[in-house]
């Protein structure tokens, strides 16, 4: 499992000119897929991402997590995290999950986002071509990979 996590002031995703999701303050988070992921590495990323201290304190210091400043969340399935660019030019992508399988994984982390957190967890669409808008805050963009935590 791979993710990449932005502070944002607000972000939405539209499919087809429709909006499908949408946050103010809080996090993007853009999460890829691996075949040999597991229902354990969503209860670690969604813990670690929930409480990554990355949020400006009173004194302007990253020292809050999503849950302190009642952030919201906009979850993106993203299997290009998967691309393997060693060889050629074109991309391979053999390393992300296959759709049934990432889409099941997709739909588990969304929804223990929102029963661990009890925040606003909206979702883009799995699988469709989605314009993506943030407004990027700091910015504040951390990278998670299940290999290195």
């Amino acid at each position: 499992m791979k993710a990449v996590i932005q502070r944002v002031n607000n972000s939405k995703v539209d499919v087809s000119g429709k909006t499908v999701g949408q946050i103010g303050k809080g996090l993007l988070v853009l999460i890829g897929i691996a075949a040999t992921d597991t229902e354990a590495m969503i209860d670690t990323f969604v813990d670690k991402i929930s409480k990554l201290r990355i949020f400006p304190d009173a004194q302007d210091k990253m020292n809050l997590s999503l849950i302190d400043v009642k952030g919201e969340v906009l979850v993106v399935a993203q299997f290009t995290l998967y691309a393997d660019c060693k060889g050629g030019r074109r991309p391979s992508f053999t390393g992300a999950a296959g759709s049934e399988f990432a889409k099941d994984m997709y739909k588990k982390f969304v929804q223990k986002f929102k029963e661990v957190t009890g925040l606003k967890v909206e979702e883009g669409e799995f699988g469709a071509m989605m314009d993506v808008f943030l407004l990027n805050s700091g910015p504040v963009t951390i990278i998670l990979d299940s290999d290195t935590l």
